[in-house]
């Protein structure tokens, strides 16, 4: 087994991101990034055991018919961050939206029963019209909503797994979940494999794709000018995160995308996390170390020969579940996912 050391090592963790002519550049050494694992597959190291014995599994068939149900009442409640930018928060995963003359650029479209309600919202923070959605990652969560949003006038930008797995059934283990592919008017119109930067109303916004980390198609958007950072899912503000193994998710692709967020931030940058509140450099610090000592105990416990129902039974999260076992996952479910994905 590869040791986390030896990995981030490998994976360029450790090089500097840097910006130069307006580009977001991540020197990269080593490590290729892992092949896309099809929907039903099982990727290295995966317990293949059912879901009602998996560890790994808390499942929840019903979950997308939940959260339409959810959002088809939810009220969306907007947080100002600058002059431009905007916090739109909903049932879905966190959406940004940047406003001014060339149009509304949106990160993620939420639930498809909730689109309405997130129009409406748009709509009172300037009369542009909505022209750009970025898709954070594949999730149902921030995915759902795009063939409302490509009616209403977006074009939709997301890294090029995104669109692969949209287009094709997927099946999220972790949940016991399955989705269909979806209709051509929610793909994505542009892909791209690392990075991508547009000028829209005055900055620029750059997309930088994190590999295998929470997927396998995770990007955080970068304001330049705005000072904003939106994770998606690399951050679960609060909480301990979902690490999707089934697509191509890892515990060390999360800690080396969050190393590249923290690189870009200063102490005034405003960091929107996929799920949770509104955060800063200093929370997304304290999510780090977490991230880390809990992947510090579980390879431990791995490389002593513990199984997955071991490391479970053991505990490492005892002294942090108080601060952090506040979401939707259990921590027993995340050290199983940190176990499988190590």
């Amino acid at each position: 087994m590869k040791t986390r050391r030896q990995f981030l090592m490998q994976s360029g963790m450790t090089a500097a991101v840097w910006l130069t002519h307006g580009r977001v550049l991540a020197q990269a050494a080593g490590e290729s990034v892992a092949q896309n694992v099809g929907a039903g597959q099982v990727p290295p190291g995966t317990n293949a055991s059912s879901p009602q014995s998996n560890p790994a599994v808390q499942p929840n068939p019903d979950l997308p018919q939940q959260l339409r149900t959810a959002a088809a009442d939810e009220k969306i409640r907007t947080t100002k961050l600058t002059d431009t930018i905007f916090l739109l928060q909903g049932v879905g995963g966190n959406v940004v939206c940047q406003i001014g003359p060339d149009g509304k650029l949106l990160i993620d479209s939420g639930i498809s029963t909730g689109t309405h309600h997130l129009v409406d919202a748009l709509a009172k923070l300037d009369e542009h019209k909505l022209k750009l959605l970025i898709n954070t990652h594949w999730h149902f969560d921030h995915t759902d909503g795009n063939a409302e949003m490509h009616s209403e006038g977006a074009f939709i930008i997301a890294q090029d797994n995104t669109r692969i797995r949209l287009s094709k059934p997927q099946y999220m283990a972790v949940y016991d979940v399955h989705f269909p592919s979806v209709s051509d008017a929610a793909l994505p119109q542009e892909t791209f494999s690392e990075t991508e930067t547009l000028w829209v109303n005055n900055d620029q916004v750059d997309l930088v794709h994190t590999p295998d980390a929470h997927t396998d198609s995770d990007i955080f958007v970068r304001f330049d000018r705005g000072n904003v950072i939106h994770t998606g899912d690399l951050w679960f503000n609060g909480m301990y995160p979902l690490i999707d193994t089934g697509s191509g998710g890892t515990i060390n692709g999360m800690i080396r995308g969050v190393d590249q967020v923290l690189a870009l931030a200063d102490e005034r940058t405003k960091i929107v996390p996929g799920h949770g509140p509104l955060g800063d450099k200093g929370a997304l610090q304290r999510y780090r170390e977490m991230l880390v000592t809990v992947a510090d105990r579980v390879e431990k416990l791995k490389a002593s020969g513990k199984t997955v129902e071991e490391a479970v039974a053991a505990a490492p999260t005892a002294d942090l579940d108080a601060v952090w076992a506040k979401g939707n996952l259990k921590a027993g479910t995340f050290v199983a996912l940190v176990y499988e994905s190590l």
